[in-house]
């Protein structure tokens, strides 16, 4: 036996009367009109697990949209945390974009100033290649992040309009679209990357702070004389090696790291929630348009087409904002990472006698690729759902569908063929290009050991 209708809709229990074999209950009902439900014991102990069964799924119900909500809004947390520590209020502010205070630009130049006495450390051991090129891959990567930098002062405001464009889309998807599914489980991925690799880049920078610290602590416990270094190859215009010229440069460099993960943790923590949750999108969307049932109503069948077409073109609108604002890092990326790899691959090789230096270089080298395979990632994915668009449509009930209704699937089709692409210039990130650096630096090694 089912609830009755009657006790569904009920709010109050207003009377109950027991006879010799039925209980009768008299209940009101939301709109006020009261109802008398005649039951025996048996019916009323199903009717009282029907209830127990409603309340615990309107409850988990409940528990579930609450949850969703909680993961959206700790999707960009880290990230905005991160940017807000760097002096960035990340409120809207209307149309136009918030001007740049000073703190902002000082961060900027505070960071490209630490390329002056990198450049001038390689000009000063210009006769040593060991030296030029262990400097030259930290500069590398300090002049990476000078790129998302500026980008993201001079993008602030796009940045922002996305992350709330997403998280009302994230809204909007949560109450009207069929493949929620995708886009729950986009945003818990998103947030567990954008923690991982935050966690990475904070254990690079600290890697690179206690390196000379437990070099001088273990060396006066042996009593070993040891000459101090900067975590970086730097050449400072003064006294770096005696106090309290070392100090200050320890201190230089460790806000100019603190700088660099934080701007590195929210620039491309940002990039890969964006690509993750716009490939949730597009499964999402992929899922409605399987579900379109072309066989009910003409006007209703109307209405779910017009809201995929809508959805379909939000879709592509943020893959192209997300295109524009991200070209200068997809390139910097690109051409930076390559002149990296050359470099470290150089230090490999060179080093293949001592494991400690292979394995600090090989780390190095990893934690280089995994900044790129982040951007080549987030290219390929969104690329590959965006084609799947069409092939969703393909495996749909489309030949139900009206002329009018064929009409709307064609023009989804059609623009689903265009590839959705992050690139910058000659540079697309996928992960085609990401193995094809790869089998650069393989070879690389080859040929290095070959002129060796």
């Amino acid at each position: 036996m089912g609830l009755p209708h009657q006790l569904v809709s009920a709010m109050i229990i207003y009377d109950v009367n027991m006879s010799t074999n039925v209980l009768t209950i008299t209940v009101i009902r939301e709109d006020n009109v009261k109802c008398t439900i005649n039951c025996t014991g048996r019916q009323l102990k199903l009717i009282l697990v029907s209830i127990y069964r409603l309340a615990a799924f309107s409850s988990l119900n409940r528990a579930q949209k609450a949850s969703r909500g909680q993961f959206m809004a700790r999707l960009f947390q880290l990230q905005e945390n991160c940017l807000r520590l760097m002096g960035h209020n990340m409120e809207s502010s209307g149309e136009r974009s918030p001007p740049l205070g000073l703190r902002h630009i000082v961060s900027l130049v505070f960071v490209l100033s630490a390329e002056y006495p990198m450049l001038s450390y390689v000009v000063y051991n210009r006769d040593d290649m060991e030296l030029i090129t262990a400097c030259l891959s930290v500069a590398f990567t300090n002049l990476v992040t000078v790129t998302k930098i500026w980008t993201f002062l001079a993008y602030k405001q796009s940045f922002i309009q996305m992350m709330q464009s997403f998280r009302q889309l994230d809204s909007k998807s949560q109450h009207g679209t069929v493949g929620y599914g995708y886009v729950e489980h986009g945003n818990k991925l998103a947030t567990f990357l954008g923690r991982a690799y935050s966690l990475s880049c904070g254990f690079t920078g600290l890697y690179f702070m206690l390196g000379p610290i437990i070099k001088i602590v273990t060396n006066n416990w042996r009593g070993v004389p040891y000459e101090r270094e900067l975590p970086m190859p730097m050449k400072l215009p003064f006294n770096d090696v005696e106090s309290p010229g070392y100090e200050f440069g320890f201190i230089y460099i460790l806000f100019v790291t603190i700088f660099v993960v934080l701007y590195a943790s929210a620039v491309d923590g940002l990039f890969i929630s964006f690509a993750i949750n716009l490939r949730a999108h597009f499964q999402a969307l992929q899922q409605d348009i399987n579900l379109l049932a072309f066989g009910q109503e003409e006007q209703l069948v109307d209405k779910q087409m017009a809201d995929v077409v809508d959805y379909h073109v939000q879709l592509l609108s943020l893959s192209r904002q997300l295109r524009h604002i991200y070209t200068p890092i997809v390139f910097g990326q690109f051409f930076i990472t390559s002149l990296e790899v050359g470099v470290i691959i150089y230090q490999i090789v060179t080093h293949l006698d001592s494991i400690m230096a292979l394995l600090v270089y090989f780390s190095f080298f990893c934690s280089i690729m995994l900044q790129l395979f982040i951007y080549c990632y987030g290219g390929e994915v969104i690329k590959v759902e965006g084609l799947r668009v069409g092939v969703a449509i393909q495996t749909s009930n489309w030949h139900s569908a009206s002329n009018t209704q064929r009409r709307f699937l064609i023009f989804i089709m059609h623009r689903s063929q265009r590839e959705v692409l992050i690139k910058a210039g000659f540079y697309e990130a996928s992960l085609a290009n990401f193995l094809g650096i790869l089998r650069a630096a393989m070879s690389f090694i080859t040929l290095i050991q070959s002129i060796e």
